[in-house]
This record gives C-alpha cells, sequence and structure tokens, in this order.
C-alpha cells in the first residue's frame, strides 16, 4: 500500500528536463535537470547557484532578481519569472543581468551608469554587434 502512494505521488510530478542555461561571458553552459512545472524563477535561483557552487566567472552574485532569462530561439522578450520553465517547449536557455535603470542625481540630471564589459550583459546587443562583424575574404 505505501509502495503504492509513492509511485502516484511521484508521477504526480509530471516529467523532467534537462536544460542548458548559457550565461553570458562565462565559458561554457550549466546543465541540469528541472521539473517541467517548476517556476522560472525558481530555475534562475538553480542556476545562479549551481554556477557559484562550480567557481565559474565572472561572478555574478546570488540575487535572482538581478537576473533574466531568454529563450533566445523562440522571442527576444525575458521570460516571465512566474510561468513554468515547460511551457514553451524549449530546453536552451541564456541568463543575462537585468540592465541598470538610470538614476537621478541630486542637481536633477540623469547619470547613466558606467557601462564596463563586465557589467553590460545585454546579449541582444552583442548579438547585434556580432552579426555587423564583417568579414573579407582575400
Amino acid at each position: 500500500m505505501l509502495l503504492q502512494k509513492k509511485k502516484t505521488q511521484g508521477a504526480a510530478k509530471g516529467n523532467r528536463l534537462l536544460i542548458s542555461i548559457t550565461v553570458m561571458g562565462s565559458a561554457g553552459p550549466i546543465r541540469f535537470v528541472v521539473n517541467e512545472e517548476e517556476l522560472v524563477a525558481a530555475v534562475i535561483d538553480t542556476a545562479l547557484k549551481s554556477y557559484a557552487r562550480e567557481g565559474r566567472l565572472p561572478v555574478l552574485g546570488t540575487d535572482l532578481n538581478n537576473f533574466m532569462l531568454y529563450c533566445p530561439c523562440a522571442t527576444t522578450e525575458a521570460l516571465s519569472p512566474w510561468e513554468t520553465i515547460g511551457s514553451l517547449g524549449f530546453r536552451n536557455f541564456m541568463l543575462c543581468k537585468k540592465p541598470e535603470t538610470q538614476k537621478m542625481s541630486g542637481d536633477g540630471n540623469q547619470t547613466s551608469p558606467s557601462m564596463s564589459r563586465k557589467s553590460s550583459g545585454n546579449w541582444k546587443a552583442w548579438f547585434n554587434k556580432s552579426l555587423n562583424l564583417k568579414v573579407s575574404s582575400h
């Protein structure tokens, strides 16, 4: 009887997916297994913890609110943290830092954040820039 309960509880969990998350500036993707009903926010949290545990560079931090998860195959919009990871049917994702917002200085002028190579994290700009590179043939 107990064995049957455990089996039915396990079946209710849903399908498990092997996902691959590429982090901008990192050497390679992070791969781990998730439940397809897992929320995007939980997947970002797991990815950040796995990234830190492996000692990867650049150091990202652990605040999941500073990051967005994209599915480059489907759309250029970030996934909502409240949707499930299996809702789109894709398994390859890209993790990027959220762009820093412009701050108002004391004199009322807007100050833009310094855009260093380490902190930019904007994969769309990088992708568009790489498309504009021209290779000349001899």
